[in-house]
């Protein structure tokens, strides 16, 4: 059944309402969860600045960088993924698919193993450290796959295949200096790889909150020409828009929203994926919503990481949690449409 469009506009703000809500009790749950509680009361007396010593250390040096961290990460995949699937008009099309997430784990990974630390890294990796060699790496990818999928323009269907093959390339390189590294490297590696926010810290968080700061707006720039690119290509030139720069600027969004939010966590597999087909389906719209898909991304990532401290045994990675919820997700859409393919046409 159709919904008039003033319905569908009702209802994508009651969800993004919603969703604002869910970040805001999420961040709370965050910061109650762990082996020393805290309650609402002691969480409000610490904002205002009358709270223990012991309380305000645990709370603004541990607890509130991880929540800050796990909101920001989610909300920078849910918006990249939100941008990739809407612009390829696939919901497949996610940067994990378009290999920009295996091309900031390589580069953190190689910062890893082949420097001897996780911040001891070699003559050029030290300059950079083990986040900006994850950055690099995703943005070199997205340059060669974008590089590799031109003529005379960029077609999503050919960026997707290029994307893939990429990610399988750079999953081999990573998998061959895992297994070639020190043990301890390795085992660092291996740990970093399964997307974690228990080591994250401001200095990490603030770079994240920065590149969400800047591509947000102008990824909200570009939500006109997303919406007439649903009718086709030709159709959209023919109204005026500016096919490839446009396309070049929701990528280049994507990829550096990608690229901060990896190298702060590590990978988080399926929330770019997961986060923008949760705000579709609640939001009743024809295409992911932007705002709706971030601030879903932030409640599954940061919820996930609550769930992770507060409910289960141990400290279980948000990564691990995120592709339990997203690979089964994943099996039902593709069963559920016909052909597999999943597209928004």
């Amino acid at each position: 059944m159709t919904c008039p469009p003033e319905r569908r506009a009702r209802r994508r703000h009651l969800v993004t309402v919603l969703a604002a809500c869910a970040c805001v009790a999420v961040g709370l749950a965050g910061i109650r969860a762990g082996s020393s509680q805290l309650t609402t009361a002691e969480i409000a007396r610490v904002l205002l600045g009358a709270g223990a010593p012991a309380q305000e250390l645990v709370m603004l040096e541990f607890r509130l960088p991880r929540v800050v961290g796990g909101l920001a990460v989610g909300a920078c995949l849910g918006l990249a993924g939100a941008l990739t699937q809407t612009f390829a008009r696939n919901p497949l099309a996610t940067p994990d698919i378009l290999g920009v997430t295996s091309g900031a784990a390589a580069g953190a990974v190689a910062a890893i193993c082949l420097g001897g630390g996780t911040y001891g890294v070699g003559p050029i990796l030290l300059t950079l450290g083990m986040p900006a060699a994850a950055a690099v790496g995703a943005l070199a990818t997205a340059a060669v796959v974008y590089g590799l999928a031109w003529r005379g323009g960029v077609e999503s269907y050919r960026l997707i295949l290029i994307g893939i093959g990429a990610t399988a390339a750079l999953g081999g390189v990573t998998s061959y200096l895992i297994a070639t590294a020190r043990i301890t490297d390795a085992s660092a590696a291996a740990q970093w790889m399964v997307g974690n926010l228990s080591g994250i810290s401001w200095a990490s968080v603030w770079p994240v909150l920065a590149a969400l700061a800047v591509m947000a707006p102008v990824a909200a720039t570009q939500a006109r020409n997303l919406a007439v690119g649903q009718l086709g290509d030709e159709l959209a030139a023919g109204l005026g828009v500016p096919l490839q720069r446009h396309r070049l600027i929701v990528i280049g969004c994507a990829v550096v929203l990608t690229a901060a939010a990896v190298s702060a966590s590590g990978p988080v597999e399926f929330a770019a994926f997961v986060a923008p087909q949760i705000a579709l389906r609640l939001a009743g719209a024809a295409r992911p919503p932007l705002v709706a898909s971030a601030l879903a991304g932030a409640v599954l990532v940061a919820g996930a990481d609550a769930v992770s401290r507060g409910v289960l045994p141990g400290e279980t990675p948000v990564g691990i949690i995120t592709a339990v919820v997203g690979a089964p997700y994943l099996i039902w859409l593709l069963i559920r449409r016909p052909g597999g393919r999943g597209s928004y046409e």
